[in-house]
């Protein structure tokens, strides 16, 4: 039987991003369902205020975790609180596998429908995790080409859907604007744009932006747009600009990736993104420095950047910790701006990646999971 009431819980940027897309494709196909959320300003357009806003969940890397499990463990408890009190038919679970693993073990034993929308990135790190998966998810949904195979090597059926960011752009391109509408409503010069992707979240951006503002100060034919976060203040950014001479844009990521030369950008789904639309980059990341030794030890990947773990192969350049500095950051640039030696390649590569990323459609085959119109 087709759910009436439906509990979503994503507590990321890139979560509250495929979160309003699903819940767009919900509403269309079921206009009565009654849906309560935690998520963030996208979600919170179609379907009003979150019951816990992104903005005050979002802690990343181990240490950051550790200081704040005091709010993490008092965000669980009240979670449990609050499912309890809606009594949902289902729970839709996206990414944010720390919190949310748990939130489903306990649904789970409470006899609540629990479906996983984006898996954990299990193959990355914690493998032991797929026992946690079987028990507590009923339907999960992959959007990476290589998880099935991961998940059938562990005997779990997976449901592959595509990746969202395929319907997320399509949806972009209906409206978009012209690059001079682009141009004159952010008031930016006649200059290519170098785009600035820092991240979301306070501490990632206070710990990045600073060394990729200073990479880009030698490139003076270029105009350097930095994608701002609607969750981040204003004067936040001004304080981490310091006088440094950038353009910061809000909600409109997409619209500066449409029209950018290349990427400094900050690992996670922004890179993806910025490879969807045919934008050379160098990928960088600098987390805290115990954060990042722990991980070290513990994640079996060889590349943190999406692009590259899809394609399984360096495509774009990736400066991690100590190797994301200004020189490095600066070097690599001038090899995937026009006439540089890389960014021909890249461009091919990029093509090859949509290839494998195949048909759009992510949202419409997981509301249907949802809904069991399948």
């Amino acid at each position: 039987m087709s759910p009436k009431k439906v509990y979503i819980i994503a507590g990321e940027a890139s979560g509250d991003l495929h979160g309003s897309n699903l819940v767009k494709e919900l509403k269309r196909l079921s206009p009565e369902l009654s849906i309560r959320f935690w998520g963030g300003e996208r979600m919170s357009k179609l379907i009003g205020e979150p019951v816990k806003h992104i903005r005050d969940l979002a802690f990343m890397g181990f240490w950051e975790v550790v200081t704040n499990l005091k709010t993490i463990t008092r965000n669980i408890h009240f979670c449990k609180e609050d499912i309890a009190n809606f009594q949902p038919d289902c729970i839709v679970f996206i990414d944010y596998p720390g919190f949310n693993l748990r939130i489903a073990e306990w649904a789970k034993a409470k006899g609540i429908e629990t479906h996983y929308y984006i898996s954990p990135q299990v193959w990355a790190w914690k493998e032991n995790r797929v026992k946690k998966i079987k028990a507590s998810v009923d339907h999960l949904y992959c959007i990476l080409p290589f998880e099935k195979d991961f998940y059938k090597k562990h005997a779990m059926e997976v449901n592959y859907v595509g990746h969202p960011l395929l319907d997320e752009i399509a949806y972009f391109r209906q409206t978009a604007p012209s690059k001079e509408e682009f141009y004159l409503q952010n008031e930016l010069d006649d200059k290519p744009i170098i785009a600035v992707l820092p991240g979301s979240r306070k501490q990632e951006v206070l710990k990045k932006m600073p060394i990729m503002l200073n990479a880009t100060k030698g490139f003076s034919d270029y105009q350097i747009v930095v994608a701002g976060a609607p969750i981040l203040e204003e004067a936040f950014y001004q304080q981490v600009l310091n006088g440094v001479e950038a353009k910061i844009i809000y909600g409109q990521t997409y619209s500066l990736l449409e029209f950018a030369t290349a990427g400094v950008v900050t690992s996670g789904t922004a890179t993806l993104e910025t490879a969807l639309f045919k934008v050379p980059q160098v990928v960088c990341y600098v987390g805290n420095k115990l954060s990042y030794l722990i991980a070290k030890r513990l994640i079996n990947i060889s590349y943190i950047s999406l692009v590259n773990l899809i394609m399984d192969e360096e495509i774009v350049k990736e400066l991690i910790q100590d190797e994301c500095t200004k020189e490095m950051i600066s070097n690599e640039l001038k090899e995937i701006l026009p006439f540089g030696n890389k960014r021909e390649h890249i461009s091919l590569k990029y093509e090859e990646l949509i290839q494998k990323l195949g048909e759009g459609g992510a949202s419409l085959n997981v509301a249907k999971g949802i809904l069991k119109l399948n």
